[in-house]
């Protein structure tokens, strides 16, 4: 290698073209924009969902119904996996960080124990929110419900 055969890595280098600099640049008086229009001019910014005039399609489509801005999503989890990590790992009290660690819930979601399955052993169990079946069934197994 010597200095005759040196060149920029691939990609490091852009177009030689000049846009903009008149027709003997090879791209014309258009540069490159085409004819007329808005995105023809300097300063053109278009806005998000802007069809041309045409009436947008979140503004053509029909709304119905209510959005609760205040409601609270929960992520469920029911009373078989709150037993099988109980037995699995030998556990008598289930908190929102044991949930996260195992993997069941991630760290931003409210949790709301369900009161899908069996429940065979006292575990005392922390949660955002629990179903009256899933408080009965703890309880009468002899564990605590706990909400955070």
């Amino acid at each position: 290698m010597d200095l005759s055969n040196l060149k920029p890595a691939d990609g490091a280098t852009h177009s030689s073209k000049r846009i903009g600099r008149g027709p003997g640049s090879g791209k014309g008086g258009t540069s490159t924009r085409g004819h007329k229009g808005a995105k023809s001019r300097s300063g053109y910014k278009s806005k998000r969902g802007f069809e041309g005039g045409q009436m947008p399609l979140f503004r053509r489509v029909p709304k119905f119904g209510f959005k609760n801005i205040n409601r609270v999503e929960y992520q469920g989890v029911n009373l078989d996996v709150l037993q099988r990590l109980a037995t699995d790992f030998n556990l008598t009290e289930i908190t929102i960080d044991v949930l996260i660690q195992h993997g069941v819930v991630h760290a931003k979601d409210n949790v709301k124990v369900l009161g899908r399955g069996e429940l065979s052993s006292k575990i005392n169990v922390f949660a955002h929110a629990f179903s009256e079946t899933a408080k009965n069934l703890i309880e009468a197994q002899g564990g605590s419900a706990t909400t955070v």
